[in-house]
């Protein structure tokens, strides 16, 4: 564990996570206030903010899969990435001048595009300039940064809300200039490792994806299992609003949840690096069962701060573990395509968990809604118990 944690990472880990942290702070800035944005200023149902941000979402997830696999064609994946994040800065303007829910469904639907071309190539690119006893601690220290990012940004929304006499525009306005310095980061400092081959194979062809392996379509089985109960977290800042909480204070809600996401997602990947990512991953899962359990049952705002916070620490036994997982899994020669797979199934759920979320909610009750996320929880769990020889640690798949 100690010859782990004091080993330099290398400096591109570095370099694209403070990437991550400044197009967080730009995207969290717009996602803390926007489901209150829809709802307040422009009038839009729960249906709806549930409709947009499933199409957001899902386009994003079935991106990735494209994305993933060219940069494992091309083995150029700093390009891509940087077209990703600069075609999510270049729309942001277009949530500060919408006029009805429909300006911001085109506006989320190019910013996810921008992030569907992103994701992949670059958790890819982590794993390429990583050695693999480091790759817990690499992807944990990636979110680290990343979720810097993700505090920051409500942070910042909750001043300008605060002093402008909660000037929702103006927030979008402001989350431009973030995203314009992560797109600059990447472009300049972050380098592109040496290929170590010249030779081009079409990674979505049937060969590869069975060389893939079951270890890594059995974790596709799970995250599928797990994200049909885990609608967008603009059902979370709702619940927020509708058990008290002040509407310039539910950004602070992102805030709470990323500072203990921060603080544990390092450590946690390194600790996997060690001990073994299988029941890390077992006790986040089962952590948000409980979570999503409170937000059922919860009555008074400092319940919500409390779960909000432990929402944070589930993000950190869960985000770098999966993506670790992916790269322990599968040849290099294949891990964009991977990563992008893994989203690509997750996206296919995304749609109907937010509308059937939203749904829920109106029809029934929020009770329904948070329930049911609880429920498929503790399904993916099972599957995972019953299948644990799946995802221990598979050296047979260490291919170059």
């Amino acid at each position: 564990m100690k010859a782990v944690i004091t080993q330099s990472l290398p400096r591109n880990v570095w370099f694209l996570g403070f990437v991550s942290l400044l197009a967080d702070v730009n995207s969290k800035m717009i996602q803390s206030v926007l489901p209150l944005f829809l709802v307040s200023v422009l009038g839009a149902n729960l249906v709806t903010v549930g409709l947009i941000e499933g199409i957001a979402e899902s386009t994003a997830s079935v991106l990735k899969v494209f994305s993933g696999a060219l940069s494992d064609y091309w083995r150029r994946r700093k390009e891509l990435a940087v077209a990703g994040y600069g075609l999510s800065t270049l729309v942001t303007p277009l949530f500060a001048i919408a006029i009805n829910p429909a300006w911001v469904l085109i506006a989320r639907f190019i910013d996810r595009i921008g992030k569907g071309i992103r994701v992949a190539p670059r958790n890819a690119l982590v794993a390429d300039v990583t050695p693999e006893a480091q790759r817990g601690a690499a992807y944990g220290l990636r979110q680290s940064l990343d979720t810097i990012g993700a505090f920051a940004g409500p942070l910042v929304a909750t001043a300008i809300l605060f002093f402008s006499a909660q000037n929702f525009r103006l927030v979008f306005w402001w989350a431009l200039v973030p995203g314009i310095f992560a797109v600059a980061l990447l472009a300049i400092a972050v380098q592109e490792p040496p290929q170590t081959s010249t030779i081009k194979h079409n990674p979505l062809q049937w060969s590869a994806l069975k060389s893939l392996g079951r270890d890594y379509w059995m974790l596709v089985l799970v995250a599928l299992l797990f994200n049909l109960g885990n609608s967008s977290d603009a059902f979370l800042l709702l619940r927020a609003q509708q058990v008290g909480i002040n509407t310039a204070l539910i950004p602070l809600s992102f805030v709470v949840m990323n500072i203990t996401y921060g603080l544990s997602a390092y450590p946690i990947g390194a600790l996997s690096d060690r001990i073994g990512r299988l029941g890390l991953l077992v006790g986040g899962f089962a952590l948000f069962a409980l979570i999503y359990l409170g937000l059922a049952f919860a009555q008074a705002p400092w319940q919500i701060w409390i779960l909000f916070g432990f929402y944070g620490l589930y993000l950190g036994k869960t985000q770098g573990l999966l993506l670790a997982l992916v790269a322990d899994k599968v040849p290099s020669n294949l891990r964009g395509t991977a990563f992008g797979l893994l989203n690509l199934v997750v996206g296919i759920v995304l749609l109907p968990a937010s509308l059937l979320a939203g749904i829920l909610w109106q029809q029934i009750g929020y009770q329904a809604t948070f329930l049911l996320g609880s429920f498929f929880a503790v399904v993916a769990i099972v599957v995972m118990i019953g299948n644990r020889e799946h995802f221990g640690r598979a050296s047979v798949h260490r291919r170059k």
